[in-house]
């Protein structure tokens, strides 16, 4: 088995910094009415700033899968190797720009590589590590020499009015639901790309040693808690949007929209941090010898909750060593990971042999992530 390292890392932010003022002027205002809680909202998941694919009349300037093109351009211009090394694509994305086909195989049209192995990962903010991990152990087994891994969000556009106005008019409801619209005030568009390789280049001043992934869903023990396609989350009445008698009747009953069980959410945090305490107690962490805890969520709020379960089990990372950008960038869902370890790269902090440990909880239904990677800092060759 070979090691595996990030040589080079690229984000896509699209447009100017969304200001918390503005965020309804590219959502668009529902029904002509600004939102009752939208600045409650805010003040809970601390957010300033964020970016959006729209413009400000709801048109998209990107594509997802144009989002992930350009990281994984940037990624590639940050290499010293040319897209023809390149002999694997794994991309992630919450929902792709087509039903049909996979995500990866519109990624690979527009990014322009040569033929080559391709995967698709579907999911919630975890897809971004799935896709990571399989790049990861086809790189690690020898199967492939360099791999690009990429995840994607353009969640903006579930947020236009004409995604809710049809259900409102049909309920007789006048405002949304605080599930609805908690996303809808938290979620935002980008992207972000890894280059993965096993051999080190003597000249390369900075790449990050990939020490292992660690990846597992208990959807065994929770319903759906962050979902669209159904106008329920309890899995005994799930009617999937497919089944209606048309989208524009899916559309009208609710089974469009994009939702958030909060109940079900903070009942996930005892199994996320279960799951933490098991890697520690088999020695996979050691959070004494973590420099850089990046994790992420969705929220300020949620933030706190993490933060208080994990300081009574006594395992707590000091916060002086978290490094997350969620205030700055907004949560961009499977590649909120990749655009910090992004930002963490290009910050030029790391030393040699820092510890970065890096968390990806998924509230979808209840999928929990941990990676271990270790900074390898060398002097360039003259």
């Amino acid at each position: 088995m070979q090691d595996v390292f990030i040589t080079a890392a690229g984000g896509f932010l699209p447009g100017e910094p969304v200001s918390n003022d503005d965020m309804e002027e590219y959502l668009g205002f529902i029904h002509g009415k600004a939102s009752r809680c939208g600045k409650m909202i805010l003040r809970q998941n601390g957010i300033q700033s964020r970016h959006y694919a729209l413009d400000k009349s709801g048109t998209p300037n990107y594509s997802n899968a144009e989002m992930a093109s350009n990281a994984v351009q940037q990624t590639l211009n940050r290499s010293r190797i040319s897209k023809a090394n390149i002999d694997f694509l794994s991309a992630a994305t919450t929902q792709g720009d087509m039903l049909v086909p996979g995500f990866a195989s519109l990624v690979h049209h527009i990014s322009g590589l040569p033929p080559m192995e391709i995967a698709s990962f579907q999911s919630v903010c975890a897809s971004g590590m799935m896709a990571l991990k399989n790049a990861f152990l086809n790189v690690r087994a020898g199967e492939k020499r360099a791999a690009i891994s990429c995840a994607s969000e353009f969640s903006s556009r579930w947020f236009r009015p004409g995604f809710y106005e049809e259900y409102l008019d049909n309920s007789g409801q006048t405002d949304l639901s605080s599930d609805a619209e908690f996303l809808r005030w938290t979620l935002s568009d980008g992207a972000g790309a890894l280059l993965l390789e096993s051999d080190l280049k003597d000249d390369a001043e900075l790449s990050l040693k990939l020490d292992w992934i660690d990846l597992c869903s208990y959807a065994d023990r929770f319903d759906p808690c962050m979902y669209a396609g159904s106008s329920s989350n309890d899995i005994r009445q799930v009617q999937a949007w497919s089944s209606y008698s048309s989208p524009s009747e899916a559309s009208a009953q609710g089974a469009i929209m994009l939702k958030q069980d909060f109940d079900l959410l903070y009942r996930m945090f005892p199994t996320w941090v279960g799951h933490y305490l098991s890697l520690v107690e088999n020695g996979k962490i050691t959070p004494d010898e973590v420099d850089y805890f990046l994790p992420h969520y969705s929220a300020h709020s949620l933030k706190q909750r993490m933060i208080k379960l994990l300081q009574q089990t006594g395992a707590m990372i000091p916060e002086n060593k978290w490094f997350n950008n969620l205030a700055q960038i907004g949560n961009t869902g499977s590649a909120s990971i990749y655009l910090m370890i992004e930002e963490l790269f290009r910050s030029q902090s790391l030393s040699d042999g820092d510890r970065i440990l890096c968390f990806v909880p998924e509230s979808g239904q209840c999928i929990v992530s941990f990676m271990q990677l270790t900074a390898v800092r060398r002097e360039r060759s003259k």
